[in-house]
């Protein structure tokens, strides 16, 4: 068997934009080659990966022919191909995550009725096929809409608050869930390789954007207490488990005013909410996910020091060749790690980049991200 850095090994990334680009900055360190499959002709991973091809990976016949001469396959984005992942498993490449994990992941219907079937704590939900039937399913106070499948960062979900709202009801196949009165947003990112070896990080809060409907903060560890925080990590090592997954999971779960965990949705790759790992961590999401697709032993998920994270988000108001207002000043705090993510254009919510920081409290780290805000800014030529 190949070892890893040997110089024809080759790991091939379906997805070429700011996740591909960071597995990428970790893998260069252990000399792993890396090749990338993306559509656009600037992908952030364009530059820095062994070789880039342009083509669509939802495409049969380009993911066939990409992935045909690699020895290990991985996503940067659940939505594949997996037909053709499914034909080169067959033919032995290794594909991590495995295509049947990625076909449930894609459908949030299936993830559902997975949680139901396995006994995981989850929010109650029905099954829809159109509008019609989302209509007949609302409920005094709201529901939640998600379309069964093509969502992504707060895409293909809608809030149906009243029935005046009820005419942008997605006409779709979708699940309707019932409305959970949340006290906190969590996540935990947890990985497992084939061995059966599984380790999870330090729970993290998460605060959202209410307007892009997508993580603008993060904090770690949670605040929350030691009995929640075992909790949580077990039930998401329980998941990866049960499912036998190989790679890394992130597993996003609410926790309600009652004290209960729910899982809300789950990612079979590397994580917005775990981007802080590179500097927090003993192990970066990054480093994990490489050793668990690549048969190593895990690493070390432990806590270094406290950390927060900002997405750096286009400002409104801008769209063109990209523009960083306040770089230098942003670099020039302490404990301050910017990772721009290579895009040339920017427009509004749109992730151009995150910033970490470490702090000794929750204080201080709340203290360093508004700084940060108020200075950086991504906007446009």
């Amino acid at each position: 068997m190949k070892a890893v850095y040997d110089k024809d090994f080759k790991l091939g990334v379906l997805g070429g934009g700011q996740l591909g680009r960071m597995l990428i900055q970790q893998a260069i360190s252990w000399d792993v080659n890396v090749f990338c499959l993306d559509p656009s002709a600037d992908a952030p991973c364009k530059e820095i990966a062994n070789g880039f091809t342009q083509g669509d990976f939802n495409d049969y016949e380009s993911v066939l022919a990409f992935g045909k001469d690699k020895d290990v396959l991985t996503i940067e984005i659940e939505h594949v191909n997996t037909k053709a992942l499914h034909e080169l498993e067959a033919k032995g490449v290794k594909v991590f995550p495995q295509p049947h994990i990625i076909d449930l992941v894609k459908d949030k219907g299936a993830q559902k009725s997975f949680y139901k079937e396995h006994g995981f704590p989850s929010s109650d939900f029905v099954l829809v096929k159109d509008k019609d039937e989302a209509i007949q399913h609302f409920k005094v106070g709201g529901v939640v809409q998600k379309l069964r499948s093509g969502g992504y960062d707060g895409r293909g979900v809608q809030l149906l608050r009243d029935e005046a709202s009820l005419s942008k009801a997605f006409d779709a196949p979708s699940v309707i869930e019932g409305l959970v009165d949340i006290e906190k947003e969590l996540s935990v990112i947890v990985a497992r390789n084939s061995r059966g070896e599984v380790k999870s990080f330090p729970v993290v809060d998460m605060e959202f954007n209410a307007e892009a409907n997508l993580v603008e903060f993060l904090y770690a560890p949670a605040s929350i207490s030691k009995a929640l925080e075992k909790e949580a990590r077990d039930l998401a090592e329980r998941l990866i488990s049960e499912l036998e997954m190989v790679g890394l999971l992130a597993v996003e779960l609410f926790l309600d005013k009652k004290g209960n965990l729910l899982i809300n949705e789950i990612a079979p790759r590397p994580h917005n909410s775990g981007h802080h790992t590179i500097e927090g961590n003993y192990s970066s999401q990054y480093a994990q996910h490489l050793r668990a697709i690549l048969s190593m032993h895990l690493g070390n998920s432990d806590t270094i020091m406290p950390s927060a994270m900002l997405n750096l988000l286009g400002e409104k108001g801008f769209e063109g060749p990209v523009y960083y207002e306040g770089f230098d000043e942003a670099l020039e705090k302490q404990g301050v790690f910017v990772h721009l993510y290579g895009k040339k254009m920017t427009k509004p919510f749109r992730k151009m980049g995150h910033v970490t920081v470490l702090g000794e409290s929750l204080e201080e780290l709340r203290s360093k991200i508004d700084e940060v805000k108020k200075v950086l800014k991504v906007k446009s030529k």
